[in-house]
């Protein structure tokens, strides 16, 4: 028996309206990388859903750049820690770790002969450090800013040169190494978001909030443009990134274009148009070998196409926040208005509509086909619902605060008060008729649907300790109950929901249960962020993932078919896994 990570379908780059993203790209082309959270996310560019993940950081990681020689990446987080790792082994062994300033990092640089490391962000007494990659030592001061710098680059070829942008609304420029501050660059009124060299060293440019980007001498700062006259963007620049080549850049605008410009013509070549809604809003871009990539405010990642400006070639879509919960389908997006508050389950049910829960105290019916939120298919709740499962005939049990309603046809039919437990999941039997709810009193409660209404049977079982979750075998033989003492407990529907076996493995609070089409299987998962395999006739026959999610608990679990599992995460990631009994 085993398992092996088959795919990671990564999280989307976290964003925040009117903060730059800043993009990474390998020197060879093939990748490119973003941070969420604490991971720093690792992409093919050819194919994005080859990707990787380190999670080494304690902290909120914001930024990761590659080293010119590709063999290592410094990422920075919120603590002001870097840490400096490889790429080339897939345990992405630690090379060093440096704090050189007390605040958060917001962004990195390399020397072109990979022996220096410029980093920058918020501090306490300094808001730069320049530092040779092996040693830590200092190679120069970064001073002259008097608020936090948000930007940084490195001349890549000699003489080293070193530019910053800060949001005293100032760039600044530097000669070097060690580093010494040359001059202060005020054409801008706003915050400085970018600055970025060209690779052949010859320019660099500038680019800020007041819609501006201004080229300068890569040699002496000397101020050469500004790019599109007055003004380059309607709105806020956030990033800019040069093609490689040197001769022209893109620019990521809060207006909600990129443009492509010819620098030395001083002309905007193309506009990508990337839609009217504020998600719409482009905070982060990357020019890499042909590919021309831009971060929408949605955490989409748009490749643009210059042969159609107003329709990328492709958008990579995904999650960005913690996931809840999982059901099996296709990847792509639903249309309209949704939920306004976080998904607390979703079910397929026998009619192809994806039946999700909210904390906005609504349950919505929504067809896979037409993936398009409607306000008809809509039932609010009177109390928050936590959980529901779906059953046949239309049927839908849902577990509210106090509460359980039964739902058909997508109506409310019946509604169950003073329950005298508090309900926390539940179960409908495949073959109908029945539903499992678990309580926080460590107890199922089964109840019968008649027609239109629940009936309590009076008849209870006793989990381990309070209940997280229930699941039916899907032959309707089993009902598997997860609770908060780290076990797994399961009866037999047949022998009047005997107990048949207790399984124990967590090291922490069950989280989530789901059966393997066989019948044979179930996976659970936990708080202590680990999944298990089990094989229900034989308790001590176990697949155990160590650390699928490594730094959040799985909250979710699928089989897709006998051999794969599905698993979600609050790191916002979903992981596939190829299981061999």
């Amino acid at each position: 028996m085993a398992c092996e990570l088959k795919q990671v379908f990564a999280s989307l780059p976290q964003m925040e309206r009117g903060v730059a993203k800043v993009i990474g790209g390998d020197p060879k082309g093939n990748n490119f990388l973003y941070t969420n959270g604490k991971s720093v996310i690792i992409r093919n560019i050819d194919n994005p859903a080859i990707a990787d993940i380190y999670t080494e950081h304690a902290h909120q990681v914001h930024v990761a750049k590659y080293a010119p020689s590709g063999f290592y990446i410094a990422s920075g987080d919120a603590s002001g820690k870097i840490r400096i790792w490889d790429t080339t082994q897939k345990e992405h062994l630690l090379k060093y770790e440096y704090q050189p300033i007390s605040g958060a990092i917001k962004d990195i640089a390399w020397s072109g002969d990979n022996s220096r490391i410029a980093v920058v962000g918020q501090g306490r007494e300094k808001f730069a450090a320049v530092f040779l990659w092996d040693s830590g030592s200092s190679v120069g001061e970064i001073t002259g800013h008097s608020k936090a710098i948000t930007s940084v680059d490195i001349k890549s070829s000699r003489p080293y040169r070193l530019a910053t942008g800060s949001d005293d609304q100032t760039s600044a420029f530097f000669e070097g190494p060690p580093f010494k501050f040359k001059v202060m660059m005020t054409d801008h009124s706003r915050f400085v978001n970018c600055v970025r060299f060209s690779p052949d060293g010859n320019r660099y440019a500038t680019a800020a909030s007041d819609g501006k980007i201004f080229v300068y001498d890569g040699k002496t700062g000397d101020k050469l443009a500004s790019l599109g006259g007055e003004k380059a963007h309607e709105g806020g620049i956030y990033a800019i990134s040069w093609s490689g080549d040197s001769s022209q850049l893109i620019s990521a605008s809060g207006d909600k274009t990129v443009k492509l410009w010819d620098v030395a013509g001083n002309t905007a070549v193309t506009t990508f148009n990337m839609g009217g809604d504020v998600n719409d809003q482009q905070l982060g871009c990357l020019w890499q070998k042909d590919h021309l990539l831009s971060i929408s405010l949605s955490g989409y990642i748009n490749y643009l196409d210059k042969n159609n400006p107003d329709r990328p070639l492709r958008v990579v879509k995904g999650h960005n926040k913690s996931v809840q919960c999982l059901t099996t389908g296709d990847c792509d997006e639903f249309h309209g208005k949704g939920h306004s508050n976080q998904v607390s389950k979703m079910v397929v049910d026998e009619s192809e509509k994806l039946v999700t829960c909210s904390m906005d105290d609504t349950v919505r019916y929504t067809s896979l086909a037409k993936k398009e939120y409607s306000a008809s298919d809509m039932v609010k709740m009177d109390l928050q619902p936590k959980c529901h499962a779906v059953g046949p005939d239309g049927y839908v049990v849902v577990v509210c605060i106090e509460q359980l309603v039964l739902l058909k046809g997508g109506k409310k039919v019946f509604t169950l008060d003073n329950l005298g437990y508090e309900p926390e999941a539940v179960a409908v039997h495949p073959g109908g008729g029945t539903a499992a709810v678990g309580g926080s009193d460590g107890k199922v409660h089964l109840y019968s649907i008649q027609g239109s209404a629940l009936k309590d049977e009076g008849k209870t079982m006793d989990a381990q300790g309070p209940v997280t979750d229930a699941a039916y075998s899907r032959d309707g033989a089993y009902l598997a109950v997860s609770d908060e003492r780290k076990a797994v407990t399961v009866f037999t529907v047949a022998d009047g929901y005997a107990e048949k076996d207790v399984f124990y493995g967590h090291h922490a609070k069950v989280m989530c249960l789901a059966w393997s089409p066989d019948n044979e299987h179930f996976a659970s998962g936990g708080m202590d962020t680990m999944v298990y395999i089990w094989t229900l006739s034989n308790p001590d026959k176990r697949i155990k993932i160590q650390d699928a999610h490594r730094l959040h608990h799985v909250s979710s679990l699928s089989w897709l078919n006998e051999n794969t599992l599905v698993t979600t995460s609050h790191d916002a990631c979903v992981k596939q896994w190829t299981v061999k009994f």
